[in-house]
């Protein structure tokens, strides 16, 4: 995989790098592993959340009614 940056990405990835005393590419690989981690909570709060509007929709109706 070959991942291009504009300059201004490349810049701010190189100065967090400095600041962390880590390599660019260790950087940026724990911001893949966090965005990635991050999208997959969200996917399992949507399918819990699914669920429930799913299995309890008749008493969401009537809550929502009073």
């Amino acid at each position: 995989m070959t991942l291009r940056l504009t300059d201004e990405e490349t810049e701010a990835l190189r100065a967090e790098a400095e600041r962390e005393a880590r390599s660019m590419q260790e950087v940026a690989r724990a911001a893949v592993r966090e965005y990635v981690a991050r999208r997959g909570n969200a996917r399992l709060v949507d399918d819990e959340l699914q669920y429930v509007v799913t299995t309890y929709a008749e008493a969401l109706r009537r809550l929502g009614e009073s």
